[in-house]
């Protein structure tokens, strides 16, 4: 495949990736200082799905994000959890 098809078909899964980190930061500007802060790891959970997008793309870094989330709660862990490498 040539350089500029390969540019055509990444440039939705860019785009798409660029729209869900605005939301996500969005969310960390308008509607987050709403509420008082309960992330119990570091980063933030916003911020764990940001790193986790950019580094595995919109799918693996979604997945990653919906799991922290997942545990992300009174009865769950705590303390510093960082985005896994890329493989």
């Amino acid at each position: 495949m040539n350089a500029a098809l390969r540019r055509c078909l990444t440039f939705p899964a860019r785009l798409l990736r660029w729209l869900v980190i605005g939301l996500i930061q969005f969310y960390r500007g308008a509607i987050s200082p709403l509420f008082p802060p309960s992330c119990r790891y570091t980063p933030t959970c916003s911020q764990y799905a940001i790193e986790a997008i950019r580094i595995h793309g919109l799918l693996r870094g979604g997945w990653l994000a919906l799991r922290r989330l997942s545990r992300c709660h009174p009865w769950g862990g705590h303390g510093y959890d960082p985005v896994p490498p890329k493989k």
